[in-house]
């Protein structure tokens, strides 16, 4: 057998025990743990939770860089002007979150506001808890809401309607059908506490409340707001 011979079954040996060895190291890598960093401090304007495929689940984010409407991964002008996190569901649309935020401005005037809620699938949020201050009166509670069916491809196509349009189509849109309030727990900005339970139109049909001063009540009232029956029998 010549050198020649002999040197290219070398090369052929050698080359398979490359492929081999490669083999190996990627198939082991495959199931190594996966890497972790640990930090004591991170400071950064957003950040992205994403699935492996890409699919967005989560945001946090401060107010410049906070996102607009997402629907299955694709974002819509929608300026909120608050920081804070945006939940999404499995297909990649906006599914819930929690804003927050607060100032006084130059003439002592106090607003402030905290907000965490989830939606309905394609729709908006159907479970609140809702904290502010606006001209120096308070409220803060939890609310249960009915939304409409209406489609999201038509709110997102209002979206992209240049600013003047834009709020006469979505005005449009929520003026037959509007999401109605049905039940509010909370303390409301007169300083009394309540329970208020509404009909399908958002009207009040129960309200079990404390006042300001103490005194308790239950009332219950027609479509048309006025008092059938309440507790204590005399008038407020």
């Amino acid at each position: 057998m010549d050198r020649t011979a002999l040197t290219e079954r070398g090369l052929l040996f050698y080359s398979g025990v490359l492929t081999g060895a490669l083999a190996i190291v990627l198939l082991s890598g495959s199931g190594a743990p996966r890497k972790t960093a640990s930090f004591d401090q991170i400071e950064v304007k957003r950040i992205n939770v994403v699935e492996p495929d890409g699919t967005i689940r989560l945001v946090i984010s401060d107010k410049s860089y906070f996102p607009g409407l997402i629907v299955k991964g694709k974002e819509y002008a929608h300026d909120r002007q608050t920081a804070g996190m945006l939940f999404f569901n499995d297909e990649g649309t906006e599914n819930g979150g929690l804003i927050f935020g607060g100032m006084k401005d130059k003439t002592g005037k106090v607003e402030s506001w905290g907000h965490l809620s989830f939606d309905q699938y394609m729709g908006d949020q159907v479970a609140v808890f809702d904290a502010g201050e606006e001209d120096g009166k308070r409220h803060s509670g939890i609310q249960l809401v009915d939304e409409p069916d209406i489609p999201m491809s038509e709110i997102t196509g209002a979206l992209m309607l240049p600013p003047a349009q834009r709020e006469a189509r979505l005005h449009q849109l929520f003026s037959k059908d509007k999401p109605e309030q049905r039940v509010y727990l909370g303390r409301r900005s007169d300083r009394s506490a309540a329970l208020q339970l509404k009909d399908p139109q958002g009207r009040d049909r129960v309200v079990m409340a404390v006042s300001a001063d103490g005194t308790p009540s239950l009332e219950f009232l027609d479509d048309q707001g006025r008092v059938m029956t309440q507790f204590p029998k005399e008038a407020r």
